[in-house]
């Protein structure tokens, strides 16, 4: 009897660890499905990063997010056959999101990194940046200081912010290595307005985003300095959870394919640039 309760247990406890490892494993491949059988998927963003993903006030509900960001996600959700849902949080919570495995998506202006890539899954890259004089990491002051702040020495005797969680952070950390002060904050637009308003002297920005809230707002200037990086983090792309490869992944790649052949992504992100400077962002 005692061997045979004995041989009982051990079955059960195998197939508790059969179920367990076979459980979280569906789980990670079949989000596609899921997906599907829900009939929506979840895209988490921080709707404050024109032209990627911003709020058109006259607007209400998912139809108030608009952007190059937002029309690729709609595309996404088209071509699997869903409803696109909106999850608007700030910027590190999207990122932590997705990590944790909270949402089906992250669209949000995420650019490229080695550590992000062991966190979650990245896709292709769907815009580039650095290809233009206008492109790539440097930062924003007030118009007056502009020569003041020419070069990452300069930097010493100023007041430097930037957005928590983001690219701009990590090139922050590692090459802004003396500077008055360190700040961050939740959001770009936040960061930016700091700047305007003297709590900080230069913002740690992607160049073209800055440009573009520079000319809507004036009084700040983008520098002509750009931070030497790993050319893939020049690149935006999309964010899952980690080991969806074989079913989400394969899909949004396939759609960012269609579109940059179809040379559609570059002209929403003319069209919203247009659209963010209307509103004065």
């Amino acid at each position: 009897m005692k061997k045979t309760l004995a041989l009982v247990l051990v079955l059960i406890m195998m197939l508790s660890l059969v179920a367990c490892g076979g459980g979280g494993d569906t789980e990670a491949k079949d989000r596609l499905a899921q997906i599907q059988e829900k009939g929506y998927i979840e895209m988490a963003t921080e709707p404050y990063f024109a032209p990627y993903e911003f709020i058109d006030p006259s607007l209400e509900g998912d139809a108030q997010y608009v952007g190059a960001d937002i029309e690729l996600a709609k595309y996404i959700a088209e071509k699997i056959g869903v409803e696109l849902k909106i999850v608007p949080l700030e910027y590190s919570a999207v990122l932590t999101g997705i990590t944790e495995g909270k949402y089906d998506l992250a669209i949000s202006a995420i650019a490229y990194s080695p550590a992000r890539e062991e966190a979650m899954n990245l896709s292709d890259g769907y815009y580039f940046g650095g290809e233009e004089e206008s492109d790539g990491y440097g930062w924003i002051c007030r118009a007056e200081d502009v020569d003041k702040y020419p070069t990452i020495e300069s930097l010493a005797d100023a007041i430097v912010i930037t957005q928590s969680g983001s690219v701009q952070e990590a090139i922050m950390n590692e090459q802004v290595t003396e500077a008055k002060e360190y700040k961050l904050i939740a959001t770009m637009t936040d960061a930016y307005l700091a700047v305007a308003e003297g709590i900080a002297d230069v913002c740690i920005c992607d160049r073209g985003s800055a440009e573009i809230y520079a000319q809507a707002n004036g009084g700040l200037a983008v520098t002509d300095y750009v931070f030497e990086v790993d050319p893939l983090m020049n690149s935006v792309v999309c964010a899952m959870p980690y080991n969806d490869t074989e079913t989400l992944e394969a899909v949004v790649n396939e759609a960012i394919a269609e579109l940059i052949a179809e040379g559609q992504i570059d002209a929403w992100f003319n069209e919203y640039e247009d659209y963010a400077k209307s509103l004065g962002l």
